[in-house]
């Protein structure tokens, strides 16, 4: 099974997280943040990894260094865990409808880092989670797992809908960037020779 384990130590926060790519949707998830939690709840699910986070950061200071380390620590985790990509269907994109709600994500490990994140969310907060931190979410992905991140909201009215949509569309477009494709075997998914 593809695997990886993570412990990253700061002075602002500590992250234990353990994640099997080739999983079934299991999870144990502990940030602090409740709403985060069940974002990234909702990543496990739909991506079918299995996903154990303990996390504790400086919330008393703010969400910041939480949110964005954990995006970091997901990334870093599922790089290792794809160890050298060799096989793998490499990009992927997933059209996610959440009720009156529609949200785009394609995802690429390719190796170069970068996150465009269009919400269309106008409030402060959704539960407790400050929500222009989901910005800083995707783009710790983005560059702990070495990969383009696109999402978008293309319409709707509820912010909750809105981001869950979008951290459903995401995970299911990472469950097929990741996925083993039998017809690359043990190719390189890039005419560069390098990822």
């Amino acid at each position: 099974m593809r695997h990886a384990v993570i412990d990253r130590r700061t002075t602002e926060t500590q992250i234990a997280l353990t994640i099997s790519l080739d999983g079934k949707g299991r999870y144990d998830v502990r940030t602090g943040i409740r709403f985060l939690d069940h974002m990234l709840e909702l990543v496990a699910r739909h991506g079918a990894f299995d996903l154990r986070i303990d996390a504790t950061g400086d919330l008393d200071v703010d969400q910041h260094h939480t949110v964005e380390d954990l995006g970091l620590a997901l990334g870093e985790a599922v790089s290792k865990a794809l160890g050298s990509r060799r096989g793998i269907n490499r990009a992927g994109y997933f059209v996610m409808p959440m009720d009156e709600t529609l949200a785009v994500a394609a995802v690429d490990l390719g190796g170069r880092p970068h996150a465009v994140v269009d919400l269309a969310v106008k409030v402060v907060r959704v539960g407790d989670l400050q929500t222009e931190l989901v910005h800083d979410f995707f783009e710790g992905f983005a560059i702990g797992a070495r990969a383009n991140v696109h999402v978008k909201v293309m319409y709707g009215r509820s912010s909750h809908h809105k981001i869950e949509a979008v951290f459903k569309a995401f995970a299911r477009a990472l469950r097929v960037a990741c996925a083993k494709d039998k017809r690359l075997a043990k190719q390189l998914p890039s005419t560069k020779g390098l990822l």
